[in-house]
């Protein structure tokens, strides 16, 4: 039986939709939360409850389908917010200690993929497992990026603008280290993959929060909104390059 992949290939669109996805998670992860004043632990167990039944869906499939694959994205965006947001400020360990527990709980992940596959390619990925160890770093890195994304307008003071601004100039580096180096492009993939989580969680809080701090406060529930319709056509556009290239196969 011929193995058919299940997740994304790396494309423009790819780091595109991404980026849309990060920025929804941390708009309405902070509506749940915040905006509707439920607090990080129940912000949790509903964005938990979403990621677990998208999560079901992408793995009892056999093959890759793009609106379950970028459910399940924003499912970790979302969950991710809340988890990191839940670490630092109602355990109080703040977001360096936060951002260093989550670096830790990631490379461990990578570190037991590592050891059972004998490499950390995400393209193409045939096997549940391998799947699986895919998805808790997917996780792990969303919510990392989430708490390195408060610790740059928190702790270090950037304003949110100038926090996407610096995230954003990583992001660009680490494309240009991929195309003009022999650097690691599996390295670069994850760092790549870490940083845009920063930019989108830094750019959501850019569009959310009040004039006062730094923000546009145009409010989570319509950042959400459109970050949604955003990530609608997005997905579209990639459904229908999928079905194309399946035509061409």
């Amino acid at each position: 039986m011929e193995q058919v992949n299940k997740v994304a290939k790396i494309t423009l669109l790819f780091w595109l939709m991404k980026i849309v996805a990060t920025t929804l998670g941390e708009t309405l992860g902070d509506f749940i939360s915040i905006t509707l004043n439920l607090g990080y632990a129940i912000g949790i167990g509903i964005t938990l409850l979403f990621f677990l039944i998208v999560l079901i869906l992408q793995l009892s499939r056999n093959k890759y389908i793009p609106t379950i694959y970028w459910l399940v994205i924003i499912g970790t965006t979302t969950l991710g917010t809340e988890i990191s947001d839940f670490i630092d400020r109602t355990l109080h360990l703040g977001y360096a200690w936060g951002s260093s527990l989550l670096i830790c709980c990631l490379l461990l992940t990578l570190f037991l993929w590592s050891k059972k596959y004998k490499n950390l390619e995400v393209y193409p990925i045939f096997d549940r497992h391998k799947e699986i160890y895919y998805w808790i770093a997917i996780l792990f890195s969303n919510s990392l990026g989430t708490a390195f994304g408060d610790f740059l307008s928190d702790n270090i003071g950037l304003s949110y603008l100038n926090g996407a601004m610096v995230t954003g100039l990583v992001i660009v580096v680490v494309v240009l280290l991929h195309y003009y180096t022999k650097i690691n492009h599996i390295l670069l993939f994850w760092v790549a993959f870490i940083f845009t989580r920063p930019f989108g969680a830094t750019f959501g809080d850019f569009l959310t929060k009040p004039i006062s701090k730094g923000g546009l406060e145009l409010g989570t529930l319509q950042s959400s909104i459109v970050s949604i319709t955003i990530m609608a056509l997005l997905i579209f556009i990639s459904n229908k390059n999928h079905n194309k290239t399946k035509l061409i196969d």
